[in-house]
């Protein structure tokens, strides 16, 4: 990775304690009541080449997910500002009203949508109205980015066979146990869900997934080569997943690694992961 080549950070948190409720920091030392705002995210990419990103919804409580989506509207037409791009939360589990909601958040920003998964039972993915949802987005030419633990990765890829001409991106690599060294059935699940071409991965979150005083590059090698190799260098994405990479490392950290991680490929091919294909998959800037 040059560091001439432009970072767009496809997963970025912003977290206001003063404004909303966020309760699934209350059991993360390094999260719980701190705030981490758009300012502090300016200074954590100081010395790193980030010059442009997606702010991904912050897991606010319900009901204030839908003032959080207007909030952060607000931040991103500021001039100057680097947000180019807004992944909203929604409710598609929900039988009435996520058309209206749809309606209701569209804007030249928004680029798509998210519903966190890995904290929600099963069963929530698998309702008839959750893809007949999902389908809707499609007009829209929104995305949908897969938030999943690495056992809910089934789920996952049935969803985007239910929603062939839906965009998925799949978070934090499938949210693999790097912690443990546990490849399978992890890798298994990879290769399935690599296999719809409506699905791309992004390579984030993998460090707070390391054990304590393990976020290296050794740990996460396995994982994110697995994940390259499987999705190939036209759909993959790169993210900070700031400030969740806090809890074991930092943005700068994890932007160092990713070098180190790509250093042997082709520039075309580095620029693809870091930039390019964000720009096509989410369509920042169209």
């Amino acid at each position: 990775m040059s560091a001439t080549i432009p970072i767009l950070d496809t997963h970025q948190h912003l977290i206001y304690p003063e404004q909303y409720p966020y309760s699934w920091t209350a059991g993360i030392p390094e999260l719980a009541g701190e705030a981490f705002r758009y300012d502090d995210y300016l200074k954590a990419i100081e010395g790193t080449s980030v010059e442009s990103t997606v702010f991904m919804e912050s897991g606010v409580d319900d009901p204030h997910w839908q003032e959080e989506t207007r909030f952060v509207h607000t931040l991103a037409r500021t001039p100057g500002s680097l947000i180019k791009g807004i992944i909203a939360s929604c409710r598609p589990e929900e039988e009435s009203g996520f058309e209206a909601y749809l309606e209701s958040v569209l804007s030249p920003n928004l680029l798509g949508l998210r519903r966190i998964l890995h904290t929600e039972p099963d069963e929530l993915s698998r309702r008839t109205c959750f893809a007949a949802n999902i389908r809707l987005i499609e007009k829209h030419h929104l995305t949908f980015d897969l938030c999943v633990l690495a056992r809910q990765i089934p789920l996952a890829t049935r969803l985007a066979a239910e929603c062939p001409e839906v965009q998925f991106i799949l978070d934090h690599c499938g949210v693999p146990d790097i912690a443990s060294g546990q490849l399978d059935p992890w890798r298994g699940y990879i290769n399935e869900i690599s296999r719809h071409p409506n699905v791309a991965c992004k390579v984030s979150g993998v460090l707070a997934y390391c054990a304590p005083g393990k976020a290296n590059l050794e740990a996460v090698r396995p994982y994110v080569e697995h994940c390259l190799e499987k999705f190939g260098w036209d759909r993959v994405v790169w993210g900070s997943d700031w400030p969740v990479c806090t809890i074991t490392s930092d943005l700068r950290t994890w932007v160092q690694l990713t070098n180190e991680l790509i250093a042997t490929a082709d520039e075309r091919d580095r620029r693809k992961l870091l930039h390019d294909n964000a720009v096509r998959l989410y369509g920042v800037g169209t």
